[in-house]
């Protein structure tokens, strides 16, 4: 399992937008199942696909375009009206438990955050946005406008409103994330009610009327009372957890002092190299390594290597 790399992305999906306002991508289209927020994967970690007229597909949401794969249409459907014989308890941070539909015996849904890192990248991609898109649909289901009923349009991609004609399209909300160093130090926090050892790059979301680098600083400082300084980019990832495009930034530390925010972090501290490295490499004492597949362990790896 590679920690150092980024999911997400790389995949080559083709969106196929010039096909969202037609029917025809429909025949022959292979179809993958979201339930609640999960994707159903194979045992050997790819994606189920399905034809459009499995059984499980019945009493699912409308198909979501998603784009195409060598040629094929790929859709998302929405299955979250079947009901499992036993329902997982709620999970507040990272749901373990896996389900299997009866009529999909060959997968099992799963939290895309446990296997993201795993997945081709193409199927990772196509799982991200299936995730992202029938989240939205969930919970964009009546007009903002006038509060009426909306119905999916263009294949997915917008919704419209019969009675005021208001049409809305899928929301992405942009963060910033942030390796934060001052010397040969980075700075990581963790959040109240995070699993035990788990630190991670401060993050924050980006305010109406902010820059990037406007957001970086006033998280950092807000979170941890550390003002920095120079602030750069250096890559993005989509995070559909629901709905975020996560910037990844560097800052540099002007002040090392930690003052915390405790509605915000619950725990930040200096890291030194050899700290970090035994962290990432899975045995330090007390620090749990990244999730594999986030951006916030591609940053950190990044810096150990000398390009942060």
């Amino acid at each position: 399992m590679n920690r150092t790399a980024m999911a997400f992305s790389g995949g080559g999906l083709d969106r196929a937008a010039h096909l969202r306002g037609r029917e025809s991508w429909r025949d022959g289209v292979a179809v993958t199942p979201v339930w609640r927020g999960k994707i159903c994967i194979t045992p050997d970690e790819r994606l189920v696909r399905l034809p459009p007229d499995h059984p499980a597909l019945t009493e699912g949401a409308p198909p979501i375009l998603i784009g195409l794969d060598a040629g094929q249409a790929v859709a998302a459907v929405d299955i979250s009206a079947w009901t499992p014989p036993s329902l997982p308890e709620t999970q507040l941070f990272f749901d373990p438990t896996e389900q299997v539909h009866p009529e999909i015996p060959q997968g099992r849904f799963v939290e895309l955050r446990g296997v993201m890192a795993r997945l081709p990248a193409l199927d990772a991609e196509i799982a991200a946005t299936a995730r992202a898109l029938t989240g939205w649909h969930a919970s964009h289901r009546f007009c903002s406008a006038c509060g009426q009923p909306s119905e999916p349009r263009e294949s997915g991609w917008q919704r419209v409103c019969p009675s005021c004609h208001a049409p809305h399209f899928p929301r992405t909300d942009p963060v910033v994330i942030m390796l934060v160093a001052r010397g040969d130090k980075v700075l990581v926090g963790r959040s109240p009610g995070w699993p035990e050892g788990m630190y991670s790059c401060l993050a924050g979301f980006i305010e109406p009327g902010e820059t990037i680098e406007a957001a970086v600083a006033r998280e950092v400082l807000e979170e941890t009372g550390v003002r920095v300084g120079a602030v750069r980019y250096a890559g993005c990832q989509p995070w559909p957890f629901p709905a975020s495009l996560m910037f990844g930034m560097t800052a540099e530390a002007e002040s090392e002092a930690i003052t915390l925010d405790p509605d915000e972090l619950e725990d930040a501290r200096w890291l030194d190299r050899a700290e970090l490295a035994a962290v990432m490499a899975g045995t330090h004492p007390v620090l749990k390594a990244p999730r594999a597949g986030a951006i916030a362990g591609w940053l950190l790896a990044r810096w150990l290597e000398g390009d942060g």
